[in-house]
């Protein structure tokens, strides 16, 4: 058995919560996926399964919020218990946090550790009596078992649960954003009409891949990750192969991973091909070298931050992915004016990142400064989902107000640097 715990997200501009994904919905998506070979099969009991689709699976959409980190959250059924989960094709098994497992006072048998962005984690399993959501429905076997900190969403709460490709790639995943919400619906369906990219199972990864172009250079295998808040992500090398011009500006970003956080260089790209689709001013994280996905043998990851642009039909089993017109297709990248990364807490921003090149470097902020108001604002509670969210990513030429935690202001000038 293989895992792909993918588990980075990078922090946008703007942001609150970072993690493994962070971004406060709006931005330069965060992060990043991963996909990590795992302990031998014997670490792990796999008992049999009964897995099924109820007739009415048309109409069985499960609403969908995105997290601070741009994942797709929703709530299922585990034993008879509501949990919340997160929809996340970059992983080969689907995960229940160890902290809700100790809550229901599951019990867990230790199964060795698997490899995660930032390094290795503990894995465990548990036996599984039922899970359900919209027409899905479970019975039988265990479930992996494994810490999956709050910061891997950027919310103050952590999720109980990763649903992964074990549970989806059997089916057709009609992921409708303007709306947000999805289903499951049977292989070889089509629901709507879209430019098609061709996708499949690793054989070797146990993760949904599919290939993209960059400046012409064809990069694959490229891992669809939708628990990754991040746009693309590619390796050192696959950066390399497109041979970027001289003139194309970086800059950096952090993510956090299951095992800890990465700082990766940032662009943006005027054009990537998937398939017959062409997305415009597209955000690419590069991972440094010995990166993730150096390390599991992929060019990169394809995350949530594109494919909210679109309707997505993911569907391995037909091969192939589609991509539908939505309210976002014509949006590219937000870039940040400010230089500054954010998580939220309780009533103030904490400085998580500063990027490389940005005005908050520039004019020596540090890692740690605290904002408690931003033009005379105080930080409100939802701040993600709030107008004042937007100041990081403001026109450039325009001076913010910023109200330190320690009762200093600070002005800021916004421009563009990358």
């Amino acid at each position: 058995m293989r895992f792909a715990f993918r588990f980075a997200r990078a922090c946008c501009p703007t942001l609150a919560g970072c993690v493994a994904l962070l971004c406060t919905g709006m931005a330069p998506a965060p992060p990043l996926p991963a996909a990590l070979p795992l302990p031998p099969p014997s670490a792990i009991a796999v008992l049999p399964v009964a897995l099924s689709l109820d007739d009415d699976h048309e109409t069985r959409w499960v609403p969908f919020t995105l997290t601070p980190g741009n994942q797709i959250l929703f709530t299922a059924l585990l034993n008879g218990r509501q949990v919340t989960a997160v929809l996340d094709t970059g992983v080969s098994v689907s995960v229940l946090a160890r902290a809700s497992a100790d809550r229901a006072r599951f019990p867990v048998t230790a199964g060795g550790h698997a490899r995660a962005i930032g390094g290795t984690v503990d894995i465990g399993t548990t036996p599984l009596t039922s899970l359900a959501f919209g027409a899905l429905q479970r019975r039988g076997g265990s479930i992996t078992v494994t810490a999956l900190p709050a910061m891997a969403t950027g919310s103050a709460q952590a999720v109980d649960m990763l649903i992964g490709h074990d549970l989806l790639d059997a089916y057709a995943l009609d992921i409708d954003f303007d709306l947000k919400r999805f289903r499951l619906l049977p292989s070889g369906r089509l629901p709507f009409q879209g430019e098609s990219a061709p996708l499949s199972i690793s054989r070797r990864l146990g993760v949904y891949v599919t290939s993209a172009t960059i400046a012409g250079e064809r990069l694959q295998p490229m891992i669809v990750d939708s628990g990754d808040g991040a746009s693309i992500t590619v390796s050192q090398a696959s950066w390399q192969a497109t041979r970027p011009l001289p003139e194309t500006r970086t800059t950096t970003a952090i993510a956090f991973g299951l095992a800890g956080p990465i700082v990766s260089d940032l662009a943006v790209m005027p054009a990537l091909d998937l398939g017959q689709l062409t997305a415009r001013d597209v955000e690419v994280r590069i991972e440094p070298s010995g990166g993730f996905s150096q390390s599991v043998g992929v060019a990169g990851r394809i995350g949530t931050g594109l494919l909210q642009r679109y309707r997505v039909l993911l569907d391995p089993r037909a091969g192939r992915m589609v991509f539908g017109r939505a309210s976002q297709s014509n949006m590219g990248a937000m870039r940040s004016t400010s230089g500054v990364l954010v998580r939220v807490e309780s009533g103030r921003l904490n400085v998580i990142h500063l990027m490389r090149g940005g005005p908050a470097a520039a004019a020596g902020w540090h890692v740690g400064d605290l904002i408690c108001a931003i033009n005379g604002q105080m930080i409100p509670d939802n701040y993600a989902k709030e107008p004042i969210a937007h100041w990081s990513v403001d026109t450039p030429g325009k001076t913010v107000t910023l109200g330190m935690c320690d009762g200093a202001t600070r002005q800021l000038t916004l421009r563009d640097f990358y």
